[in-house]
């Protein structure tokens, strides 16, 4: 940002500071929102209090004209509202909102992409082949890894925020802190809690005595970073043969599950969403599913 800022940067600093302390927002959120701040703040070029609801559509234009997606647009505009909104009802440095009629594209729903259960049992058995040639305690730790997301459907920042005390060895669960600092309890099936036994007998040969509390750790003992279990599951699943990313293994656990039976409430709260309506497109994705089985097997298909 330019230093003749018009008051911007002191603004969208306090602005980071409630996104983080008041609502509790990922470190990630809160970073995309004062990117998305600053670049309004450069497009604008004048104080705060002069931007306009025609402004702001100025600026959502010219993201559309230079190619951005629906969906980038659809965080802008969220990312934008709530920023207005708090300055103007909570720090009260605007009389009137001009974000408050602010509108998004529709955003197109897109099934999402779900590796079948035989895929995701070869990546498993791929990572389990590791482990078995003796590939040490990284190995162990990946294949718990692994487990725990398709059998938990945990987010990665979930994952890598998961403490050694938070694990319930005697009920199976894991206690988890999902989005807005919410806490839930995730039941852990039985292959999963088989591979992170074995990583936890293991642990104790990457940790260090400054390592933390966690349940998993980098190979010099630090805590996890969450780039480096995509990057896990990115390896170990292109060797199953269907490469997705984490949070395809949380999709595949929610259409697996809703293909074996469950109820879609239990789902909901598996996943820690906090509207059923989210958790509903994986309905969706097990109706193309049965579709698709129906046309190759019935014979009046």
């Amino acid at each position: 940002m330019a230093k003749d800022d018009h008051g911007w940067r002191a603004v969208i600093e306090e602005y980071r500071t409630h996104l983080s302390s008041d609502r509790g927002l990922s470190e990630h959120t809160v970073r995309a929102y004062v990117s998305d701040l600053t670049a309004l703040a450069g497009f604008v070029g004048r104080p705060l209090s002069e931007v306009t609801l025609q402004v702001l559509r100025a600026w959502l234009s010219d993201l559309a004209e230079a190619g951005a997606a629906a969906s980038t647009i659809q965080r802008r505009v969220a990312c934008v509202r709530g920023f207005f909104a708090w300055a103007t009802k909570v720090e009260g440095l605007l009389e009137v909102d001009p974000a408050s009629r602010l509108r998004a594209p529709k955003r197109q729903r897109r099934l999402p992409r779900v590796p079948s259960a035989t895929a995701v049992g070869e990546s498993l058995a791929a990572t389990q082949a590791r482990v078995s040639e003796g590939e040490g305690p990284v190995a162990a730790r990946d294949l718990a890894l692994l487990e725990l997301l398709y059998s938990s459907g945990l987010r990665v920042s979930e994952l890598c925020g998961i403490r050694v005390r938070d694990v319930d060895t005697e009920r199976g669960t894991i206690r988890v802190l999902g989005k807005g600092g919410k806490e839930r309890s995730v039941p852990v099936g039985a292959p999963a809690r088989r591979a992170l036994a074995a990583w936890l007998a293991a642990r104790p040969e990457l940790a260090g005595p400054q390592s933390p509390d966690l349940v998993f750790l980098g190979a010099r003992g630090g805590a996890l970073d969450p780039r480096v279990a995509r990057r896990v599951v990115h390896e170990a699943t292109r060797a199953g043969g269907a490469e997705v990313a984490p949070h395809g293994l949380r999709h595949a656990m929610a259409t697996h599950l809703l293909e074996g039976g469950a109820d879609l409430r239990s789902v909901q709260e598996m996943l820690g969403h906090a509207s059923v309506a989210t958790t509903q497109v994986y309905t969706h994705v097990t109706s193309q599913r049965l579709r698709e089985a129906f046309r190759q097997a019935h014979p009046r298909a």
